[in-house]
């Protein structure tokens, strides 16, 4: 997710989460509407332990990504309107003295214990801009342990260039993810290429320059003023792959098992939608 300090270092944490982005995670689509990013990992920690942990982000969220400079500040509460919030400390030294602030940083909008986190909330710089982002945290068990499968949906007018503060945005988030992950115990998970894609993989030397388009950002940029002018294209990006990878799962798909507990019949039994 993208908090980021009131620092121009912020900038050169954003250029490495660029380069940095894990291969799982990826811009399923983007348009001039918006775009959405989605990762995921498999843990070693049971489903509860996996909840557990999710909804205390202060054992795992980056402290570089808060506003307040330390995750500790982070609370999250699991309710339908509970606040995913950070304390802001107050001040209290010699010539100045401040009270104690905040930040919400999303709004829960479903909470489904040991199986769904959904919320509403504009992170970071899109804070600034007319936009709703929509993360759904969906939880599965596997023979591995747990599967979490993470999806930010963000949508509206923004004054920021789509094909790049996509990428930065899901670079951010899966760095979160990777730290939920790191906390439970991460198990790797090799990719499952099909034959085809084994015939038809490029060489890497055969790649074109246009694959290797760099991203430059300010270095002198205060995020913490949100400036839509500090993320610059200095050449064409390559659209980002939206083929679907038929061997993954979607995040509507990990809502199978809510599903199965829907009885239509009796509209007030746990479960049902």
């Amino acid at each position: 997710m993208v908090q980021f300090r009131k620092s121009g270092a912020a900038a050169a944490i954003l250029t490495a989460v660029l380069f940095a982005t894990p291969a799982a995670a990826e811009v399923t689509d983007s348009s001039d509407a918006g775009f959405i990013t989605r990762d995921e990992a498999v843990v070693e920690a049971s489903i509860k332990e996996t909840w557990l942990a999710l909804i205390s982000p202060a054992r795992w969220w980056s402290s570089e990504h808060t506003w307040s400079a330390d995750a500790a500040n982070l609370t999250l509460t699991p309710q339908a309107g509970g606040c995913f919030c950070e304390k802001i400390p107050e001040i209290d030294e010699p010539g100045r003295f401040t009270l104690e602030g905040s930040v919400e940083h999303m709004r829960v909008i479903q909470a489904y214990p040991e199986s769904a986190l959904r919320m509403v909330g504009a992170l970071g710089p899109l804070q600034s801009e007319p936009v709703t982002g929509v993360l759904t945290i969906a939880l599965s068990e596997v023979d591995a342990g747990t599967r979490i499968v993470w999806e930010y949906n963000v949508g509206g007018s923004m004054r920021y260039e789509i094909p790049v503060i996509s990428k930065a945005v899901d670079g951010v988030m899966s760095q979160q993810l990777a730290g939920l992950a790191k906390l439970l115990g991460k198990v790797d998970v090799e990719p499952q290429s099909t034959p085809e894609e084994e015939e038809t993989a490029e060489p890497e030397a055969a790649r074109s320059q246009d694959d290797d388009a760099i991203i430059r950002i300010d270095p002198d940029v205060d995020f913490d003023g949100a400036s839509p002018d500090a993320l610059k294209e200095e050449e064409t990006l390559p659209e980002p792959a939206l083929e679907p990878d038929e061997d993954r799962i979607s995040v509507d798909e990990a809502f199978d098992d809510l599903d199965a507990e829907t009885d239509p019949s009796d509209p007030d039994k746990p479960g049902s939608r």
